[in-house]
């Protein structure tokens, strides 16, 4: 019997719907590339998995590579708003940072509080990711976890609520409350684990091409998803940095750059125009436009908060002073912030944004950028507010959360500070696939974000 692998999120056929999505997202007209796409035989992109279920034939391929070089053609309206290029970023940024003359300090308890942080807010979102949102609620009603305040659980749930809305089926078997035995591998830890290994091998000078080196040589292309597949498949094919992020890169503008920009901010304290810098250099690899900004605004703000910043609201204004402010992506975080200081419910506060962005795939950043911004301000800081909220409003549930920990976790400033209930059933163990890492401790990587963080420009930790 002849079976096929139908490999996810870089099939031609698949991809040509999300490119016409994107394209219809920063006003680039397609109908005609549309019309003869659907009249081929194309089909939209799927909704929420990385491949439809039946192969193309070879024709039908080859239309929809064809198809994908046309469209990559077609100028965005919003380019000018929304540059790429570091040099426009920053003329672009009227508020830019100064940089710091004296060397920031961050303390290593408030990393290793970042780092659990991270790791809980991650695993509370893992198994109702890609659930929708009336489906994440009705679970946690049925469990009397509503407003949501700790674990999701399977105990006492209906079957047949359990059906409608089944748990993610790789994540349930080790982040339900009563599964969870140490942090599980997830792709929000696996990132920040290689972002340690690039400063270890190259330090703070290191180059995309740096970091293309080190994905080849350390990360299993199974463990990528999205732009970040799509670029490891295009550095196969000999297409070098930045071109990897354009080229058949309908997810360019996802959430994938900022899952990794957390190093880049904790080891920059209080210096959140070069922890963005740094950030950039790492995004332009798999992303363009708002899905850079994603990845700068992160670290601008985490850098602020290692910085020893304990106001939330400060934080998220240094991460937007580093973002265009004529961008899609500052114009979310603008809203997520004006939604939550409106509305005291923030089941309300998620509803006028999912009404306003709901038209875009959930893994896009700029949906999750707002939901992200609402979620930290509406919860002014507090930790288990802060992860609750974030994952509670949908869409990317895990990388929300994740970064809403990370952040919320600096701010918290130790470990002991954080409830035992989010932190206990961690264990003190991190699973992955990174080389050199599986079944290491949070303390562990406190230290070695610690010794990071006095690298000069230069240094490199190994050769």
């Amino acid at each position: 019997m002849t079976t096929t692998v139908r490999a996810t999120w870089v099939q031609p056929e698949d991809l040509v719907g999300h490119e016409l999505r994107q394209a219809a997202e920063d006003g680039r007209d397609v109908r005609d590339i549309e019309r003869r796409w659907y009249e081929a035989g194309g089909s939209p992109a799927p909704d929420r998995a990385g491949a439809s279920t039946p192969p193309a034939p070879p024709g039908l391929r080859a239309v929809a590579a064809h198809l994908l070089d046309e469209l990559a053609l077609l100028d965005s309206p919003l380019a000018d708003d929304e540059p790429t290029a570091l040099d426009a970023i920053r003329d672009a940024c009227p508020q830019w940072p100064h940089p710091r003359t004296e060397p920031g300090a961050v303390d290593r308890e408030r990393l290793h509080a970042a780092w659990l942080g991270r790791a809980a807010g991650c695993l509370l979102g893992k198994p109702v990711e890609k659930l929708p949102l009336e489906g994440i609620r009705a679970l946690a009603r049925a469990t009397g976890n509503w407003p949501l305040s700790t674990w999701f659980t399977a105990r006492g749930l209906p079957p047949a609520l359990a059906a409608t809305y089944p748990w993610n089926r790789r994540s349930a078997p080790t982040s339900l409350a009563e599964n969870i035995d140490g942090m599980p591998e997830d792709d929000d830890l696996n990132y920040p684990l290689l972002t340690v290994l690039l400063l270890q091998r190259y330090g703070r000078s290191f180059s995309t091409a740096d970091l293309a080196r080190l994905w080849l040589e350390e990360l299993p292309a199974g463990r990528t998803f999205t732009a970040e597949r799509v670029a490891y498949r295009n550095l196969l094919d000999g297409i070098e940095p930045p071109d990897t992020a354009r080229h058949r890169n309908p997810f360019r503008e996802w959430i994938g750059a900022q899952i990794r920009a957390d190093v880049h901010g904790w080891t920059h304290p209080g210096d959140p125009g070069a922890a963005a810098e740094q950030a950039h250099r790492d995004a332009v690899l798999t992303h363009t436009g708002n899905g850079v900004y994603g990845a700068m605004f992160t670290a601008a703000a985490l850098a602020e908060a290692a910085g020893g910043e304990a106001d939330v609201h400060g934080c998220l204004a240094a991460g937007l002073r580093v973002v265009p402010p004529g961008s899609r992506f500052a114009q979310a975080v603008r809203d997520g912030i004006a939604t939550a200081r409106e509305e005291d419910r923030f089941d309300t506060v998620v509803d006028r944004l999912h009404t306003a962005y709901g038209r875009y795939h959930w893994v896009h950043v700029l949906p999750n950028a707002a939901l992200l911004a609402a979620a930290l301000t509406h919860a002014d800081g507090d930790f288990t507010g802060s992860i609750c909220r974030a994952v509670s409003g949908g869409w990317d549930t895990d990388s929300n959360g994740a970064t809403a920990g990370s952040l919320a976790g600096l701010l918290a400033g130790r470990p002991d500070a954080l409830p035992d209930r989010w932190t206990t059933p961690l264990k003190n163990r991190l699973a992955t696939s990174v080389p050199g890492f599986d079944a290491v401790g949070f303390d562990t990587l406190a230290d070695l974000t610690h010794r990071l963080t006095r690298l000069t420009h230069e240094e490199a930790l190994r050769p």
